[in-house]
């Protein structure tokens, strides 16, 4: 009983993982098979020596450029793989009698614990707070718990993306491992007919992998989809060893080279190799050292080809989703309503913002991360938005939920019911990501029109309404207004004023309401009373008297969006 209760261990696993394949490849599975067929042609030499410098057995076949489905198979345990071998010994195809001393050999060859081209990432070893982690089924394990994690999550989704991040040391020690087998197996018939350089990357072979097993558990098809899936491996701070310059005789010296990209470049005198030595204390031999590499043995090109693994790399895995956008116009009817949030010293400006309003209740409809809001300009805290109202964006992160177009009026009906009537929002509508270019392309053509509530400091007369109302297309130069200088560069901006009318108000003569259209980008309130002459012509200029804006709202945002 206390057998039976016990924890699988690692070699229990794998001889669980060879009985089960080879009892699928006595049945004449196709997958097997194809994988018979495809090793055949492979050099024992070159397979002995990779398996003497502990590369893994997912690595070799990915090196010798073997395509799905071979490659992408989960079932290379050690020792269907040792089998399999067998025929590699003799050149014409057949299976030999395994008793012979090469095949020994490789029969002797045990899977390394962590494979020193890939780092245990095809053998689905990872670091775990520094301790080895090895599940019972690496390959189904994984895809389980990313399905878990996306599922947890909520996310809606019709195809899913596979991005994969490795860390450098892995690339650094292929290229080194196919340098030196083209080197030294390069005569040979096999790579006369297939390259070495025809290697299957670590990335794409991980995902030719875990593509399949997701697929079912998700119940969607890989793709590229709008929901991102990326895996994350990275260097424990254990996982290297510095071992080159120790495995030479200590009598080699070292001679500096040069720098390059950085890096010091570095040859041991009386070995005939170089190195590098990294930022973060890692050696790697270069490709410029390989020549000596020639003439070693197996044995030698295991010492000294790689860097020594102590542990596999870290991992991490997370799911994201592409934004979303939904775009509409707001009308503001306060002037203690912000379109942003606004602090000051930690002091909240205003009531309420616009963003929060709208923002905040799109969000907890589709349950995203955060929210960023966008606009087609600004009006300031104590200017209100009429008419049209303003075109703007919200794109909303990570969203776990897409809403119906039903769901979107919903929302829409529940902003405008607020109980402050602060804000309302029209036309509000899921867009795509052409709503960004939607917005830039209406922001440089597009004009407003304002009413603003001044006053004069003499009387109005029919002469000043003349003036005022014959204006068409007049060109202003406003330098940086002084309210804003302080956050914004001092220019000299020219901006038009493309018409202009006034409305008296009764019973007063020095106040009336100046309707106007202008180009976007105009300060209003500055035109009105001149900014100390850094703004001319103004209202006040034209009309030859002291003006003063009180009140100001926006009229109309003239742009064909939303």
């Amino acid at each position: 009983m206390a057998d039976e209760a016990a924890v699988d261990s690692p070699l229990d696993v794998e001889q669980q993982e060879a009985a089960r394949v080879i009892a699928s490849t006595s049945g004449g599975d196709a997958d097997s098979q194809a994988f018979r067929e495809a090793v055949r042609p492979l050099p024992s030499d070159a397979v002995k020596d990779l398996l003497s410098a502990g590369v893994c057995r997912r690595c070799i076949i990915r090196l010798f450029g073997i395509t799905e489905p071979v490659c992408s198979t989960p079932w290379l345990s050690p020792s269907i793989f040792t089998e399999l071998t067998e025929m590699l010994e003799n050149s014409d195809g057949n299976l030999i009698d395994g008793q012979s001393s090469e095949s020994e050999h490789l029969t002797n060859l045990a899977e390394p614990v962590i494979c020193s081209m890939c780092l245990g990432i095809l053998q689905f070893y990872h670091d775990n707070n520094g301790q080895l982690s090895v599940s019972k089924d690496g390959l189904n394990d994984l895809a389980a718990s990313i399905a878990e994690l996306v599922k947890q999550q909520g996310h809606q989704i019709d195809s899913f993306s596979l991005e994969v991040s490795v860390p450098s040391i892995t690339l650094d020690n292929e290229r080194v491992i196919m340098s030196y087998m083209n080197r030294k197996y390069g005569s040979q018939l096999f790579s006369q007919e297939r390259s070495f350089s025809e290697c299957i990357c670590l990335k794409n072979a991980l995902k030719s992998l875990i593509t399949a097993p997701l697929e079912m558990l998700l119940g969607v098809k890989y793709g590229q989809g709008p929901l991102h899936i990326r895996l994350t491996y990275s260097e424990s701070s254990k996982t290297i060893e510095k071992s080159v310059e120790r495995e030479f005789d200590s009598t080699s010296k070292r001679r500096k080279t040069g720098n390059e990209n950085g890096l010091e470049t570095v040859e041991l005198l009386n070995s005939g190799v170089g190195c590098i030595t990294t930022g973060v204390g890692r050696t790697v031999v270069t490709d410029t050292s390989l020549n000596g590499l020639q003439h070693h043995q197996s044995s030698d090109f295991s010492k000294l080809l790689l860097e020594k693994v102590r542990r596999p790399c870290s991992f991490s895995f997370h799911c994201n989703r592409d934004p979303i956008y939904f775009g509409g116009r707001y009308l503001k009817f306060s002037r203690n309503v912000s379109q942003t949030c606004w602090m000051i010293d930690e002091e909240r400006m205003g009531e309420a913002s616009v963003e929060e309003i709208i923002s905040s209740c799109i969000l907890l409809m589709c349950r995203g991360d955060k929210y960023k809001f966008h606009a087609a300009g600004r009006e300031d805290i104590d200017v209100r938005m009429l008419g049209s109202g303003r075109p703007f964006l919200v794109e909303i992160q990570n969203p776990r939920h897409i809403p119906s177009d039903v769901l979107v009026k919903d929302i829409e009906e529940k902003i405008n019911s607020s109980r402050d009537k602060l804000v309302r929002v029209k036309n509000l509508k899921l867009v795509g990501s052409q709503g960004w270019t939607l917005m830039r392309e209406g922001e440089a053509e597009k004009q407003k029109e304002y009413a603003a509530l001044v006053w004069i400091s003499r009387p109005l007369e029919d002469p000043d309404m003349l003036s005022i109302s014959s204006v068409r297309d007049m060109c202003i130069l406003q330098r940086t207004p002084i309210r804003v200088l302080h956050r914004r560069s001092p220019l000299d901006r020219e901006k038009i004023i493309h018409w202009m009318k006034i409305e008296r108000i009764a019973d007063t003569s020095q106040y009336f309401i100046l309707h106007l259209c202008t180009q976007a980008g105009t300060y209003i309130k500055e035109f009105v009373h001149g900014d100390l002459g850094r703004t001319h012509p103004s209202i006040g200029s034209i009309l030859g008297c002291r003006a003063e804006i009180l009140q100001l709202d926006v009229t109309d945002v003239k742009m064909d969006v939303f």
